[in-house]
């Protein structure tokens, strides 16, 4: 087995007994990516101090300094998160050229832990969409089927470590964006509780919903990403103080007892056959493993798509007001006055999708609407949230499919069909819950399909024992990306 197909956690215990150095890991990545990124376009930008870091990490373990789990890893970071010295995008026309003076908390994180960043992942402009279509860099393609999206909007994350173009990878969710590319692509994305990840230097769209998230090829991987990045941050506000746990050290596959809820909700006509039936059967290996299925009601989430869209535009028509073209990006040339810098700045600059949703948001924002739609809006989404938590009552984990069908192809779905997608994956971000997507099996043309665990607030461990009592159970059968 090469470098690049293997998990993080073993090629930590690899370096760790010297049987490997991190610039032949390292140089088994950039291989890779030199062979497949033409037909995959994963990435926005790939480091090009890959080795340099490599032979730092590798420098350092030779003279006994100490090691994290992540020491000499390939990571890869979506292209809104910010690094220093680094371009840092959105996918966007309208950043094209921005280098960041600053490391976002969780860069500062990874290169505190020895982490070896391989580069800045291709997403939909912004983080507005759900194929990795929307890049002004070009789409994303499937490593499972290049005919086929990778997901979006952290579509280049999931791609690259699906196609062993890194060992695990930094996304972002606000609607569902790390989950679904991860089902997508087969591969584990992990959105967290709201607050438990720093969201200092994660460029905002809509800042009460995303949360920077952790991709990895199974559970194990992503628990020892999280378990590196998670944590307080004076540096934000939305971050909660509390102390985590050390995630893999406390993984176990006993989960006996543990009460599952399956919303009927989840399970609608809107469910592909495919979808339907690795759910179902996923729930089958969970009820052999002695856990408790419930059949569990959540009325109010059928209100979910409008509510999220309502609020994510508002949000994002005000945190995008900031590229007008005088402070730092793209500036239209040949103005004749401040107007017209303004309105060609933000035309030329920004995409179809962004556009679409400043508008959005700038009319259920307005005098006239705000009381008809943004204010009836958070009224939805409290209503959503007490429900979601009061469904725990009943469970300790909820069960459902990450998405109504597998990878789409490529020019298939137009933006309203694919916003009413996310009907499975908007609930955890509205509520703040914790959710992981986790591969459970495949459609008859072997395309991934992935289930999401929702828990509790904080209740990361918990999911982790789930995911990786699953992948336990069936052997891995679901696991390892795409190794085309």
């Amino acid at each position: 087995m090469k470098l690049y197909q293997k998990n993080a956690y073993e090629l930590c215990r690899m370096l760790r007994e010297k049987k490997v150095s991190s610039e032949e890991i390292c140089r088994d990545v950039i291989e890779r990516i030199n062979s497949h990124e033409s037909r995959i376009n994963s990435y926005i930008s790939v480091s090009n101090d890959i080795i340099a870091q490599a032979r730092a990490v590798d420098k350092a373990l030779a003279e006994g300094k100490a090691a994290s789990p992540l020491t000499g890893i390939p990571i890869a970071v979506k292209d809104n998160i910010s690094t220093k010295g680094m371009k840092t995008t959105c996918a966007s026309k309208m950043l094209e050229g921005y280098i960041p003076p600053y490391d976002a908390t969780v860069i500062s994180k990874l290169r505190a832990a020895g982490a070896v960043i391989t580069g800045k992942t291709n997403m939909d402009e912004f983080a507005m969409g759900s194929s990795t279509e929307k890049s002004y860099f070009g789409r994303t393609c499937n490593p499972h089927e290049p005919l086929c999206s990778a997901g979006g909007s952290s579509g280049g994350s999931a791609a690259a470590v699906a196609c062993g173009e890194a060992t695990a990878a930094l996304g972002s969710d606000t609607g569902g964006s790390v989950r679904q590319p991860a089902s997508f692509c087969g591969v584990v994305g992990l959105k967290p509780t709201y607050g438990s990840i720093s969201r200092y230097g994660l460029i905002a769209f809509a800042s009460s919903l995303e949360q920077v998230g952790v991709i990895g090829r199974c559970t194990a991987d992503t628990a020892m990403l999280y378990s590196h990045v998670c944590g307080s941050d004076r540096r934000d506000a939305t971050s909660v103080r509390r102390s985590y746990p050390d995630f893999l050290s406390c993984i176990s596959c006993d989960i006996k007892g543990v009460r599952i809820g399956v919303p009927e909700e989840y399970f609608g006509e809107c469910v592909s056959s495919d979808v339907r039936k690795a759910a179902e059967s996923a729930i089958d290996c969970y009820r052999k493993m002695g856990a408790q299925i419930k059949t569990i009601s959540l009325p109010l989430v059928k209100y979910a798509v409008n509510t999220y869209y309502i609020i994510s535009s508002a949000e994002a028509s005000s945190n995008l007001a900031r590229y007008d073209g005088v402070r730092y990006g793209y500036r239209a040339r040949n103005c004749r006055s401040l107007d017209e810098m303004y309105f060609r700045t933000r035309s030329e600059g920004f995409g179809s999708e962004v556009k679409r949703r400043i508008m959005l948001g700038t009319f259920v924002l307005s005098a006239g609407y705000y009381e008809d739609y943004y204010k009836k809006a958070l009224y939805s989404r409290e209503m959503i949230r007490r429900e979601m938590i009061n469904a725990f009552n009943e469970c300790d984990v909820m069960i459902t499919p990450t998405y109504p069908t597998a990878a789409f192809r490529l020019g298939e779905k137009d933006s309203l069909s694919m916003y009413s997608g996310d009907v499975f994956t908007v609930s955890a971000n509205i509520s703040g819950l914790p959710a992981m997507s986790v591969p459970c099996g495949y459609t008859e043309e072997r395309l991934p399909i992935g289930m999401q665990l929702m828990g509790r607030p904080f209740s990361e461990l918990l999911l982790f024992n789930m995911g990786y009592a699953f992948e336990k159970f069936t052997a891995g059968s679901f696991m390892g990306g795409a190794l085309i």
